[in-house]
């Protein structure tokens, strides 16, 4: 039988490469459990987060969520220094930054936190800082808002979860003898509201530190939004701007997060202290 020794180099050539490109892949790849921690893998807490920290002149790309590339529909407002980088200015009357949805917030969250830096002087009206929109008589499933003066400041998380769920609506408020301090003193503070389904209670978290007393939900439970009725979410606004208390936003946002669980009190501390 006649070797073709020609073919025979050809096979052992293409076989060298192989191995070579298959040793060079493993000395690439590093070991099994070196690979970076996701900050928010699939499934993971974090439903929403905008840090509104992009370097650009376009409004939709500096308020996109970089974790979810979550662009916003409409963006009017404009950027300014936060607490971390650039942070959002509002001001705009009836306007705010619309998204299309807060992802799978509503329908994951049985307990939540939302979280965020806000700069704020005395208000002269009823300013709304977010809003998941609904169908109800505020238009919002959920909304933050605040009035009042720098001496006698109200802000209050608002709930409904409509009768469909079998659910009820909540006013969480801060007002009176309850009233947090320094809300409209013009300087960045870090808020978060944080819901712990399992045991029925609202905390308020202002810079870092449970601020006192905290809130009962009594005997409800985990949250149940009526997740056919939710639709999209707002930044800087309320859910009906037509109705005319129901005003914009006109301070300073930044690093603005929700997840679906009660984050602890050491995890709240974490986003002050590293103002995230």
């Amino acid at each position: 039988m006649k070797i073709n020794i020609s073919m025979i180099k050809k096979a052992f050539g293409i076989v060298f490469i192989l191995m070579a490109i298959i040793g060079c892949q493993e000395m690439d790849r590093p070991e099994l459990g070196d690979y970076p921690a996701d900050e928010n893998p699939v499934g993971g807490p974090l439903k929403f987060y905008v840090p509104f920290d992009d370097n650009t002149s376009d409004p939709l790309r500096f308020a996109v969520d970089n974790i979810r590339a979550k662009f916003p529909s409409d963006n009017p407002l404009a950027q300014t220094d936060g607490i971390n980088g650039k942070g959002v200015q509002g001001g705009e009357p009836k306007k705010f930054i619309a998204y299309s949805s807060a992802n799978d917030f509503a329908s994951t969250a049985a307990s939540f936190t939302v979280a965020f830096w806000a700069k704020h002087k005395a208000p002269t009206q009823t300013e709304f800082i977010f809003a998941l929109t609904s169908d109800n008589w505020a238009k919002a499933a959920m909304f933050v808002m605040v009035e009042g003066t720098a001496a006698n400041p109200i802000v209050k998380l608002f709930v409904d979860e409509q009768p469909s769920t079998g659910g009820s609506d909540k006013w969480f408020e801060w007002v009176n003898t309850k009233a947090v301090p320094g809300l409209f003193d013009d300087q960045w503070h870090h808020y978060a509201f944080v819901y712990d389904g399992t045991i029925s209670k609202m905390v308020l978290y202002r810079d870092g530190v449970v601020y006192e007393p905290v809130s009962q939900w009594t005997n409800h439970g985990n949250v149940k939004f009526n997740t056919s009725k939710v639709g999209s979410f707002r930044i800087g606004g309320s859910g009906n701007p037509e109705e005319g208390w129901m005003n914009s936003w006109t301070g300073g946002l930044d690093q603005f997060r929700m997840y679906a669980s009660a984050l602890t009190a050491g995890e709240v501390n974490e986003l002050f202290t590293g103002k995230l």
